[in-house]
C-alpha cells in the first residue's frame, strides 16, 4: 500500500515542476514580412520604435507573437509596450521565456484578435533603454562638447525571419563623428538610414555603431523615495527624497563660474528642469540639507503644475545633488469611497524631467489609522515589500504602510495605480477624543490641585499673608480706577468751556462724583480690612487717601475757575494763569500718589 502512494506523490511532484518550466515555443510560420524600425538617440535614453507587418504562414490562426530586444541591450531595458496600428489599440504585452533560449529575454505579445492563416497585421511595439548610450571620451573639459556612442544591432533582432527592413537612426544633431557605413545607407541631416535588407534570418545581427555629438542631460536619479500619506480629513501629502546624478562625460579639470557665466560653457552641464505636478497640487516646497531652495519657479497650468527647480550649483558629468520636493492635494479628487469601501486612485510617480529615468524608486503609501483588507491594483510589476507600520501624532495601534519598489523607470511609468481598503468612519472620532480626553484629564487634575489643600496643618501666617496681597491687589485695581475718573473731570472740563452747557456739565460731573465716591469707599473698606490684618500697607494706603483728597481740591478749584471764566467772572489771563498752577499741583500729587501706589 506504500509503493503506489509514494508513487502517486512523485508523479505529482514532477508533473507540477513540468508545468513550471513550460516555454513557449517559436512558431516558424510567422513571418516579419516588413519592418521598419526607428532608433531615436537623440536625449541620453535610446528609444526605439517598430513597426512589424506580421504575416501568418500557416493555416491555423495565431493569437499572440514573440518580440525579443537584442541581446545587448536586454540588461537595460526599461518599458516595451504595444499596439495595433489600424486603430492604436494598446496590446497585452508579458514577459515569458523560449525553450532552449534560457539566456535571452523575450515577450509575448497578445494580438487583438487572432491572425488567420494566410492573412497578415501590422504591430507597432516602442521599447525605451536606459544607459545604453556610452560617454566618447569619457571625460570632458568645461567647455568641450559632449561625444557619445551607440553600440547596436543593424538588423532586427527576432526569432522570426525577416522578409524586408530597414533601420533609422536618429540623432541628436548633424555633427555625427563616425558611423557604420554598412550599405545602403544614407545620411541627412539627423537621420541616418540603413536598408532595405531583405531575407535576413532569425536572431541576425550585425554591427551598428554610431559616434554622434549629444549636449542633452545625461540626468539620472540614482534613488528616489516617494512617500503619500492618506489623510480621511480631506488632504494627501505628498513628498519626493531624489537622489541625482549627471551620467554623462564627467568634468575633466576644475570649474570656472567665471567662464561657465561669461562664456555660457557647459553645453552638457545641467542649470535646470521642469518637474510636472497635478493641477491641484498646492503648499508646493523644495529643499534640500541646507534649507529652502529658492532658486525655483512655479507655473500653474490647466492640467498640472509646472515647478522649474535649479538646483544650487549646475550638474557636470559625475556631480551629484540631492532634494526634497514636496506638495499637498485634496484627497476629493484621488480618493474615491461607498460605504466602508475606500479607493485611492493616483500617479505611481511624477514626471520629474523631460526623457526622465529613475534607476531605484520606493513608494510608501501612508494610510489612516484602523484601515484593513488591502489590495493593490497597478498597470505593471512592482515589488512588494511586507506592509510596514507608521506611527505619528495620537496614533495608538500605528497606520499601515504599503511599501513598493520599482527599478528603470521612464516617463511611460507615469501610470495611475489603485490601491482599495476598508476603513470604519467612526475611526475618524478617534484623534478628537483623545485630544478632548487629554485635555479634560488635564483640566481636572489642575482643579483637583488648586481646590484641595494636601497640607497636614494650617499655616496662619502663609494665609495672612495671601490675604494681605490679595487686598493689596484690590486696592491698587481701585485705584487706577479711580485715577482714570481724574481724566474724566479734564474731559468734562474742557467740553463745558467749548460748549458753556452749564446743564450738561453737572449731569457729567454728578455721574462721575457717583463713581469716585464709590471707589473711594471701597478703597477706605480696604484699609480697615489691612489694618485688621495688622498690615504696614494700611498706613500707605491712608496716606494714599489722603494725597487723593489733595488731588479731588484741585479739581475742585479747577471746576470753579472754568465756571467763572464761562460766567465772564475771570479774564482769559487769569484763568490761564490759575489752570497752570492747579496742572502743577495735580502733577505733583500724581506723582506721588503712583509712586506709593508701587511700593504697596
Amino acid at each position: 500500500m506504500k509503493a503506489p502512494v509514494f508513487v502517486f506523490i512523485l508523479l505529482h511532484l514532477v508533473a507540477t515542476a513540468l508545468c513550471k518550466v513550460k516555454s513557449d515555443t517559436i512558431d516558424e510560420n510567422i513571418v516579419n514580412a516588413k519592418v521598419e524600425r526607428k532608433i531615436d538617440i537623440s536625449s541620453h535614453l535610446v528609444k526605439t520604435s517598430t513597426s512589424i507587418t506580421l504575416e501568418n504562414k500557416g493555416s491555423s490562426s495565431v493569437r499572440s507573437f514573440l518580440f525579443s530586444p537584442e541581446p545587448s541591450m536586454q540588461k537595460s531595458i526599461s518599458y516595451i509596450g504595444a499596439s495595433s496600428k489600424d486603430d492604436k489599440e494598446k496590446l497585452d504585452v508579458s514577459p515569458t521565456s523560449v525553450a532552449g533560449k534560457s539566456d535571452q529575454v523575450f515577450y509575448r505579445v497578445t494580438l487583438r484578435s487572432p491572425l488567420a492563416g494566410g492573412k497578415s497585421t501590422v504591430v507597432e511595439v516602442e521599447a525605451v533603454f536606459s544607459h545604453v548610450l556610452r560617454p566618447y571620451p569619457s571625460e570632458i573639459a568645461q567647455a568641450e562638447k559632449q561625444l557619445v556612442v551607440l553600440d547596436s544591432n543593424l538588423f532586427f533582432y527576432s526569432p522570426y525571419s525577416t522578409a524586408s527592413q530597414t533601420t533609422t537612426v536618429v540623432t541628436a544633431n548633424s555633427n555625427v563623428e563616425s558611423y557604420t557605413k554598412t550599405k545602403p545607407v544614407s545620411q541627412s541631416d539627423t537621420s541616418i538610414i540603413y536598408g532595405p535588407f531583405e531575407n535576413k534570418p532569425p536572431f541576425s545581427e550585425a554591427t551598428l555603431k554610431v559616434h554622434e555629438e549629444n549636449n542633452s542631460p545625461f540626468l539620472t536619479v540614482t534613488s528616489m523615495e516617494r512617500v503619500v500619506e492618506v489623510s480621511h480629513w480631506g488632504n494627501i501629502a505628498v513628498e519626493e527624497h531624489i537622489d541625482m546624478s549627471h551620467t554623462g562625460a564627467s568634468l575633466k579639470g576644475s570649474f570656472s563660474r567665471f567662464d561657465y557665466q561669461r562664456q555660457q560653457d557647459g553645453l552638457a552641464s545641467i542649470r535646470s528642469f521642469k518637474t510636472a505636478l497635478p493641477a491641484s497640487a498646492r503648499d508646493v516646497y523644495y529643499r534640500d540639507e541646507i534649507g529652502n531652495i529658492s532658486t525655483s519657479h512655479m507655473r500653474e497650468m490647466d492640467e498640472s503644475v509646472e515647478v522649474e527647480l535649479r538646483p544650487r550649483f549646475p550638474l557636470f558629468g559625475g556631480w551629484k545633488t540631492r532634494y526634497y520636493l514636496g506638495y499637498n492635494v485634496p484627497s476629493y479628487e484621488y480618493l474615491f469611497s461607498k460605504d466602508d469601501h475606500f479607493a485611492l486612485k493616483m500617479r505611481f510617480i511624477d514626471h520629474v524631467y523631460d526623457d526622465m529615468v529613475v534607476d531605484k524608486m520606493q513608494l510608501r503609501i501612508i494610510l489612516p489609522e484602523g484601515v484593513k483588507n488591502i489590495e493593490l491594483k497597478i498597470p505593471f510589476d512592482v515589488e512588494r515589500q511586507g506592509d510596514q507600520v507608521h506611527y505619528t501624532y495620537l496614533d495608538t495601534l500605528g497606520r499601515p504602510v504599503v511599501v513598493l519598489n520599482k527599478n528603470n523607470l521612464v516617463e511611460q511609468h507615469i501610470q495611475d495605480f489603485e490601491l482599495h481598503y476598508t476603513f470604519q468612519r467612526l475611526l475618524l472620532l478617534q484623534e478628537p477624543l483623545l485630544v478632548v480626553g487629554a485635555f479634560y484629564l488635564l483640566f481636572l487634575a489642575v482643579i483637583i490641585y488648586v481646590r484641595l489643600d494636601f497640607a497636614i496643618t494650617k499655616d496662619e501666617a502663609k494665609e495672612s499673608r495671601m490675604r494681605v496681597a490679595g487686598l493689596i491687589d484690590e486696592v491698587q485695581s481701585t485705584h487706577d480706577r479711580r485715577s482714570a475718573l481724574y481724566q474724566s473731570y479734564d474731559d468734562a472740563i474742557n467740553k463745558f468751556k467749548a460748549s458753556k452747557d452749564a446743564a450738561a456739565f453737572s449731569a457729567s460731573r454728578k455721574k462721575i462724583d457717583a463713581d469716585y465716591k464709590q471707589l473711594t469707599q471701597q478703597i477706605q473698606n480696604l484699609q480697615a480690612q489691612l489694618k485688621t490684618e495688622g498690615s504696614e500697607a494700611s498706613e500707605k494706603v491712608a496716606e494714599l487717601q489722603r494725597l487723593d483728597t489733595q488731588y479731588k481740591e484741585q479739581v475742585a478749584m479747577a471746576i470753579m475757575a472754568a465756571e467763572k471764566l464761562v460766567a465772564g467772572k475771570m479774564g482769559r489771563q487769569q484763568y490761564l494763569d490759575s489752570e497752570s498752577a492747579t496742572s502743577s499741583k495735580c502733577d505733583d500729587t500724581y506723582k506721588k500718589m503712583e509712586s506709593l501706589r508701587a511700593a504697596l
